[in-house]
């Protein structure tokens, strides 16, 4: 059987599902990951080497704020959660996504 080889993210979609992932509350990395593969029925998986950059820009951009807490299997964990820039990151950007998705999908449904 042949495996099909998932997309990879397009440039800019990884700070919107992060952003968005986050804004139910604080999680740790590896709830994060979890949350956008099964929210997007396992189509979509993020790396770690592709995750936690992203974390720490987003951080230094003030999007996010960090902690450390216990995770669910009580480790020490380090926690995200959105700012009250990241939510507004988070608006601005699921706009643009959305303008973005609806341009391209008028194109692709163009019948010449």
């Amino acid at each position: 059987m042949q495996e099909t080889k998932r997309p990879s993210l397009l440039p800019g979609s990884l700070d919107l599902l992060i952003l968005q992932s986050l804004k139910g509350g604080a999680q740790h990395g590896y709830a994060i990951t979890r949350h956008i593969k099964q929210t997007s029925r396992e189509y979509l998986q993020v790396e770690e080497g592709s995750l936690y950059p992203a974390l720490h820009r987003m951080e230094r951009r003030g999007w996010i704020t960090s902690f450390w807490g216990a995770s669910e299997s009580n480790r020490r964990a380090k926690y995200y959660e959105l700012s009250s820039a990241g939510r507004k990151q988070l608006r601005q950007e699921t706009e643009a996504w959305k303008k973005m998705s609806q341009a391209i999908d008028r194109v692709l449904s163009f019948q010449s």
